[in-house]
């Protein structure tokens, strides 16, 4: 079974008020486990962000001005999300904004419903945990899904972090291929205290050059924006600080 771990990031929280997406993030999995492809693609909105939605990203409309508009990764997304299920945190949210672009290139396309299923790992969360909050974050926190790293929303890290939240949601399995290769002494809150069988090397994802070069520009956007970024070491008084 092929599944297709799935996020964007969007300037608005509605497509019918003209709200474009600005970033695509995939993570592939075969046979529950991660394969190493992944597609990743800043865009161009060809607009400006609504109030509230820069913020979240950390994206600006200089960072995406030279980043190629959907019409121009069309073929490449479908060809590497075809025949898959996909899967998405409120998936309704992601597949409108994308149906809603594949709609704007006019009906040689056809719908992304018709070459994917999909699975909403958000209300899957809500059957499971009913009456609590099941947001990403959350999700991640019940589950033991490592997270702190995540300071702004981005597609291909959330993607990662949903893979593994959705692979202990729906298996209840700690050793996945995403989590650290330590033992652990007592299973997690939501994972059952199975032990899998691995043969041969520990798959990982392997980020390409391209996209660890699109998020240093990223990264130095924010810095020139803000001064610094979280991503920066500590600055010295600080290190002082939490060291002594």
């Amino acid at each position: 079974m092929r599944h297709i771990i799935l996020d964007t990031e969007t300037t608005g929280l509605e497509w019918k008020k003209g709200n474009r997406v600005v970033e695509i993030g995939c993570v592939e999995l075969v046979e529950r486990r991660p394969t190493g492809r992944t597609f990743h693609k800043y865009l161009n909105p060809e607009r400006e962000f609504e109030p509230g939605a820069q913020e979240v990203t950390g994206l600006t409309l200089e960072f995406l001005a030279d980043k190629p508009k959907f019409a121009e990764i069309a073929d490449e997304f479908l060809a590497f999300v075809d025949g898959a299920e996909v899967v998405a945190h409120n998936a309704a949210f992601d597949m409108g904004f994308l149906e809603h672009e594949l709609s704007r290139l006019g009906g040689g396309y056809g719908r992304l419903c018709d070459r994917v299923t999909v699975q909403d790992s958000l209300a899957l969360a809500r059957q499971r945990y009913p009456g609590q909050r099941n947001s990403l974050d959350a999700l991640c926190r019940r589950l033991g899904v490592d997270n702190s790293h995540r300071q702004l929303h981005g597609a291909l890290l959330d993607a990662q972090l949903l893979a593994e939240a959705w692979l202990a949601l729906t298996a209840g399995q700690g050793e996945i291929g995403f989590a650290s290769s330590e033992p652990s002494s007592s299973p997690r809150a939501g994972q059952a205290a199975v032990a899998l069988a691995v043969s041969g090397p520990r798959p990982s994802i392997v980020v390409p050059d391209e996209d660890l070069a699109l998020h240093q520009a990223r990264v130095e956007a924010i810095r020139k924006k803000a001064g610094r970024c979280v991503w920066d070491a500590p600055e010295p008084a600080m290190a002082q600080a939490a060291t002594g």
